[in-house]
């Protein structure tokens, strides 16, 4: 039993999740030295889509918000989300990339780096962990938590013992579509404080409603951290408020010694930021609520809404239920992926496919078909052999880890970045992960630095997720 603490995630997950990662820097800026002052443990403010959005909708270089952000909070342990062998970007990336990503993220400030599989799959973690311990950042490795029948207590504890033993300096359990009830958040962290020596942390978020209840149990089971965004942008598809849990816990023993003065000091700035998000369109109040359908049918916020939008420009609404029914059954069929990036938008694709064609893997997507073939790593539960045939035909399956079958790239995309938009060694790494958007990107960079008038990003863009 000990102090808590607490790791804030205003500056990425909190704006990622509730305006599609659309807080600027103009915005950020005000409330960086305050959140500097406060004593957290630790301020997740980069990774994630935050790098797709600054380059895709913002018109800003991810690498000096990271810079800027270090200046300013010198104190502050600064943690970043990354995909492991998927970096920021949508594929799998060839070895020496990953760590010469690794290499300039800490180099440009990370202290903490959160690595996550959307499979769980260990082997496409290990450049990560090796290259995080290397560079002399903080390696955490998270599970990727969700429901099924593979996915069990003992599943979970023998995931973190694999990251451990890789070296992994914390466990996070990341549980990205808000299923963990409190007794199971209870029952996790024991079993998991019993069986690995280093830190525990719980990341939830507050969808389901439950994410204050799951903290206080994981609080009494013994985890070490917990995540928080600050109450003007909490709750909703976002996390639990920072004040209140601060709060909860003052005069235990696992008060975390912050202060809430200066957490309402962060907080008048958030509250004018809510607003002005209202206002422009750029917060739905929709996401602010409780959906509770995220227990029932495992399906986490986005992905429900991205459902909605597939079978709308079918002109198959009436077919949601269907379609809801069936992501378990195609999660079933592909090994029990949990659902995050990306493959919550493979499972949820092929279900409104196998509803709307009305013959299921009539068609199967390139993406899906790909998950089958194990070119994502492997599933966390066999696929069968016959089905697997069945999507991928005589094409041959991918056992071997992934990367294994990509030569090395850095000098390759260093080759193609174009001299005269390469102003600084990490746009290699930018144009690596986002070939499409980056040329624009750097273009637009280019024309303002030479005074050229360069367009913003498109408005209409602007209310878009990622």
């Amino acid at each position: 039993m000990g102090k808590l603490k607490i790791t804030e995630t205003v500056l990425r997950d909190a704006h990622q999740s509730l305006i599609a990662t659309r807080m600027s820097m103009a915005d950020m800026e005000p409330m960086l030295k305050p959140l500097d002052e406060v004593g957290f443990y630790s301020c997740e403010v980069w990774g994630g889509a935050t790098f797709d959005a600054c380059i895709r909708f913002l018109d800003e270089d991810p690498w000096e918000r990271l810079r800027i952000i270090r200046k300013n909070m010198p104190n502050t342990k600064l943690q970043m989300l990354y995909r492991g062998q998927n970096m920021l970007g949508y594929r799998h990336y060839a070895d020496d990339l990953v760590e010469y990503f690794v290499q300039k993220s800490v180099a440009n400030g990370i202290d903490i780096i959160r690595i996550f599989d959307a499979l769980n799959d260990i082997r496409n973690l290990e450049t990560s962990i090796k290259a995080a311990k290397k560079e002399g950042a903080h390696a955490q490795c998270a599970i990727s938590y969700t429901l099924s029948p593979v996915h069990n207590i003992e599943y979970f504890v023998k995931l973190a013992k694999s990251y451990e033993d890789a070296g992994a300096d914390s466990i996070c359990i990341k549980d990205m579509a808000a299923l963990i009830t409190p007794y199971a958040a209870q029952e996790l962290v024991q079993e998991l404080k019993k069986n690995i020596k280093v830190p525990v942390q719980l990341h939830t978020h507050y969808t389901s409603g439950l994410a204050s209840m799951a903290i206080i149990k994981a609080v009494e089971a013994g985890v070490d951290i917990v995540d928080t965004a600050m109450s003007p942008l909490a709750l909703g598809t976002s996390h639990a408020p920072t004040e209140s849990i601060v709060a909860a816990f003052q005069g235990t023993p696992y008060d975390t010694g912050l202060d809430l003065d200066k957490l309402n000091v962060v907080r008048a700035h958030c509250a004018k930021l809510r607003e002005k998000y209202l206002a422009n369109g750029l917060l739905n109040p929709k996401v602010l609520g409780v959906d509770a359908n995220t227990l029932l049918y495992q399906v986490p916020g986005g992905m429900l809404s991205n459902l909605i939008s597939q079978l709308k420009q079918a002109g198959k609404e009436d077919q949601f239920e269907e379609v809801l029914k069936e992501v378990p059954r195609v999660r079933e069929d592909s090994g029990f992926p949990p659902l995050v990036t990306p493959t919550s938008q493979i499972v949820g694709t092929q279900a409104v496919f196998n509803v709307i064609m009305g013959e299921r893997y009539k068609m199967v997507t390139k993406e899906f078909k790909g998950l089958v073939r194990g070119e994502y790593g492997r599933t966390p539960a066999p696929i069968d052999p016959a089905f697997r045939e069945k999507i991928i035909g005589d094409e041959k399956p991918i056992d071997c880890r992934p990367a294994d079958l990509l030569e090395p790239e850095v000098e390759k995309m260093r080759a193609e970045v174009p001299a005269e938009y390469l102003e600084q060694e990490e746009d290699v790494l930018t144009w690596a992960m986002f070939p499409q958007v980056a040329p624009k990107f750097f273009e637009k960079r280019k024309n303002k630095k030479y005074g050229v008038d360069g367009e913003h990003a498109d408005k209409k863009d602007m209310v878009h997720p990622v």
